[in-house]
């Protein structure tokens, strides 16, 4: 009778354990979930609205670009003699100026970036959704890259245009670049610096939504909703 006890009170203890040890290696104990179209497409537009408000809050800020490095719009490569030459004539405040224009003018245009791909997210159809959650982890962005490239190019290169005249940059770009595409043989660069800022700040909006996807994905402490933590379940299955 004692034994009987004894293995009565064992039980529990070892239930409880068990559940302790799963979730301490992170072994799934939920089981499947079934995603519905409307949750499909809820968890989609949540996500890709979340990724984009975190990468235009980030780099739509002042030295949202100036001071991190893996953004930073550098002076323009096809012209980097010119900087150097500059920087050996004592004249490093010019150049520093000329390049902290460009990356204020691309922070400006980025924080307003957030309605065009508010419209991208509102149109978005069931199919498109499917095919991104079952794509790869940059399938949203190349949605958005897709859907909104040439309304952000049409948003961002008034706006960067404008940051640069303020400075006197584009008139100083007009001036250096048409004096070297003279020199026999150069090949010649792009005369265009707003055009040339529009890429970088486009390239550079399109890596950080990349990276906010990526985490929505694969980190679970990014999933900041019920609908993202329902569809993003590793354990989901499509009805």
């Amino acid at each position: 009778m004692k034994k009987l006890l004894f293995a009565m009170m064992l039980i529990p203890a070892l239930v409880f354990n068990s559940c302790d040890i799963l979730k301490e290696i992170d072994i799934p104990v939920d089981g499947p979930v079934t995603l519905t179209e409307t949750d499909i497409v809820a968890g989609l537009k949540e996500a890709l609205n979340v990724g984009t408000n975190n990468a235009v809050g980030f780099l739509g800020k002042t030295d949202g670009f100036l001071k991190n490095p893996l953004f930073k719009i550098p002076f323009p490569e096809d012209v980097k003699n010119v900087e150097t030459k500059l920087r050996d004539l004592g004249m490093d405040q010019l150049v520093d100026n000329f390049i902290t224009s460009m990356n204020r003018g691309a922070e400006q245009a980025v924080s307003k970036a957030a309605p065009i791909f508010l419209d991208a997210i509102t149109s978005m159809t069931f199919e498109d959704a499917k095919n991104i959650l079952k794509g790869e982890d940059n399938a949203a962005t190349e949605y958005f890259r897709g859907k909104t490239s040439g309304a952000l190019f049409n948003l961002f290169k008034p706006i960067i245009q404008t940051a640069l005249d303020n400075v006197n940059a584009t008139k100083y770009w007009t001036d250096i670049t048409t004096v070297y595409n003279r020199i026999p043989l150069v090949t010649p660069v792009e005369t265009d610096l707003a055009k040339y800022v529009t890429d970088k700040a486009m390239g550079a909006l399109f890596t950080k939504i990349a990276d906010e996807e990526k985490k929505i994905r694969t980190d679970p402490v990014a999933r900041v909703s019920d609908i993202l933590k329902k569809v993003f379940n590793p354990n989901a299955i499509i009805q």
